[in-house]
């Protein structure tokens, strides 16, 4: 299954991210969103910027609650829509044809959650006789969000704001799956990541003991534009190299130790070729 297959077919089925979506919601801190807008508008999307509100009563809350809050109110302007949205984090950097790409799940199925289009230590549960497959993804950089999902997941940042409180880190986006799912929303992953996540080290992440970066294991094709972490960085093409050789030896990792697709599923299921075919197929590209 090659890329200028999938995009052949997603043409041909009028199944792509642009047939289906209109408007992508961008979430942001104080970077600059310019050269994100200008892609995304040149691909034929509407992009409205969503940035963190600066307020006194905000001074002591975590980094990790002020993303969440800032990811919320996309939430509560998708419920406002009569389609999907794409909500992208301000350093995602989206492949070239990103527009084409073909949407994660059937735009008929009434019961779809979220659809990471970057995805951050994921596996995958089931794949459909269509090849949508069911997963799980941690990490909020890019997806499409339905308005019923999004409806839920603003029930989660109230749950959030309970339990762990504003001033405490919280590893929120790794609670999406299941929140979801247990509301009976399906959730999907992609074939292969529809951008990259461009950003810096995040000292929020290591103080808690967690990775401090994470970066796409494979890509559906060329970048639109240099990542952030590559940006000034001598030589720029050097660095971008050696970032997405680790990102891409991390993912084989993952694949090898059964973290993408775990033994257990394959021996539970049905169609256990099918799901191995994904899982491997996806690693087989010798795009960085």
């Amino acid at each position: 299954m090659s890329n200028t297959l999938i995009n052949a077919q997603a043409r041909l089925s009028n199944n792509s991210l642009v047939s289906h979506i209109d408007k992508v919601f961008i979430i942001a801190y104080k970077e600059s969103t310019q050269q994100l807008e200008e892609v995304l508008t040149q691909e034929g999307f509407q992009c409205e910027v969503f940035r963190q509100e600066n307020k006194p009563e905000f001074q002591n809350f975590s980094r990790s609650y002020l993303c969440l809050l800032n990811h919320c109110r996309a939430w509560k302007q998708a419920i406002q829509e009569d389609k999907p949205i794409i909500v992208i984090e301000a350093d995602f950097v989206p492949v070239v044809d990103f527009c084409q790409l073909p949407l994660p799940f059937n735009p008929d199925q009434s019961d779809v959650g979220i659809s990471w289009l970057y995805t951050c230590a994921p596996q995958m549960y089931n794949i459909s006789s269509s090849g949508y497959v069911e997963g799980f993804s941690t990490s909020a950089v890019a997806y499409i969000v339905t308005p019923q999902a999004a409806c839920c997941l603003i029930e989660l940042a109230e749950e959030i704001r309970e339990k762990v409180g504003e001033t405490n880190y919280s590893t929120w986006d790794s609670s999406i799956d299941s929140f979801l799912r247990e509301r009976k929303l399906k959730n999907y992953i992609p074939w292969r990541n529809y951008g990259e996540h461009g950003g810096l080290p995040n000292p929020e992440h290591s103080q808690n003991n967690l990775s401090k970066t994470h970066r796409a294991d494979t890509l559906y094709g060329k970048l639109a534009f240099i990542p952030l972490y590559a940006v000034h960085q001598k030589p720029e093409k050097l660095k971008f190299l050696t970032v997405r050789l680790q990102a891409r030896i991390k993912g084989l990792g993952r694949l090898a130790t059964g973290r993408f697709l775990r033994p257990k599923l394959i021996k539970q299921s049905k169609t256990p070729i099918k799901l191995i075919s994904f899982a491997v197929l996806r690693q087989f590209s010798l795009r960085l």
